[in-house]
């Protein structure tokens, strides 16, 4: 699985060196921008210039009080990154419960969501064709607070202490509650260090509002495939009608789909020692090609069959080397039909 680097600042981290960050690898930079109704970071203009310098993905965040009103935080935000957010910039909610709860004080799940939803929908319409995703942890995820069909940034430490992008690298992609993160912080020290499940070239072309073949499916668009598997299977009409079959189809398309960090990489994998662990693109990828060599390697023995059969009519004319080569053809699908069968398990 291809990934690229990066961290994330607020004002808790004094101006950074980019060199040595990008020394490091680092390709991604989110700096905090604002937080509730009326505060802003006070390192954010310098953050955001260095990384902007740097010629990295940049992107910036808002610490979220739900407890507030969402259409002002996203005016408090909006406001404190429209002198930099162009073309390519990452914007981000961070949806996180303080330490002493204040944020979320006298708010339900249901309220922490419609906050989410309202603020992510408010940013988009400011700044339309660029991305906005949802920062959040476990719990939130767990407690239903997110909402489905935005990128999600993840923080998750399961080290103790500092940590090692190539720690975080050769790790299974997490998969908290069933989805599928964009992005993955994994540590806070020394710095607060994130991995994107995607390229460098990947990551930028995202950003830009493409979509990328690397790009793993959001949960909007599982729901989609798996409305439409459940529609085909509809149309067949019958039995296939009923409530239990949509609901099976539907939870075996979005199980199909969502798979990720579980298909152990093939030993001959040419990446199998940084990414041992693959998503399902990864698998889809991995098969195709294997499939292209098979074909290749088909139409290399065909080419050799009847170049041996024009070569033994030659010595023996009572040889007709179409027949020839339709008898060994003949003998080959034979073969592989028997192979088939025996790896049919209902068989």
């Amino acid at each position: 699985m291809a990934t690229c680097r990066g961290v994330d600042l607020s004002v808790y981290q004094g101006a950074q060196n980019w060199n040595a960050r990008k020394a490091e690898g680092v390709v991604f930079a989110f700096a905090k921008a604002s937080e509730g109704e009326h505060s802003r970071d006070a390192h954010f203009t310098t953050h955001i210039a260095g990384i902007a310098r740097a010629g990295l993905v940049p992107g910036a965040y808002h610490f979220g009080w739900p407890n507030q009103d969402a259409g002002a935080e996203a005016a408090n935000y909006i406001a404190a990154v429209k002198p930099y957010a162009g073309p390519g910039f990452v914007h981000w909610l961070d949806l996180e419960r303080r330490s002493d709860g204040a944020n979320y004080g006298g708010v339900t799940a249901a309220g922490i969501k419609a906050y989410a939803t309202a603020w992510i929908a408010r940013v988009q319409a400011a700044f339309p064709g660029q991305r906005v995703g949802l920062y959040t942890a476990g719990s939130d995820l767990a407690a239903g607070h997110a909402p489905a069909t935005v990128p999600l940034w993840y923080p998750a430490y399961p080290w103790s202490g500092a940590a090692t992008y190539a720690q975080a690298e050769a790790h299974p992609k997490p998969s908290p509650s069933g989805r599928s993160p964009l992005f993955w912080q994994f540590t806070s020290t020394p710095l607060d260090r994130s991995i994107c499940y995607l390229s460098e070239s990947a990551l930028r072309a995202w950003a830009a509002g493409e979509e990328t073949e690397d790009m793993a499916l959001t949960t909007d668009d599982i729901n989609k495939v798996a409305a439409a598997v459940v529609a085909k299977l509809v149309a067949g009409g019958g039995v296939l009608e009923t409530a239990d079959v949509r609901e099976v189809a539907s939870a075996a398309a979005k199980e199909v789909l969502t798979m990720d960090g579980v298909i152990k990489a093939p030993a001959d994998a040419p990446d199998v020692t940084t990414n041992p662990y693959w998503a399902l693109q990864s698998y889809i990828k991995d098969t195709n090609a294997r499939v292209r060599l098979v074909q290749a390697t088909e139409a290399a023995q065909s080419t050799v069959i009847t170049q041996l059969a024009a070569a033994l009519a030659t010595f023996d004319k009572n040889i007709d080397p179409a027949a020839l080569v339709a008898s060994i053809t003949t003998a080959i699908e034979t073969a592989v039909s028997k192979v088939v069968i025996h790896l049919d398990p209902a068989s």
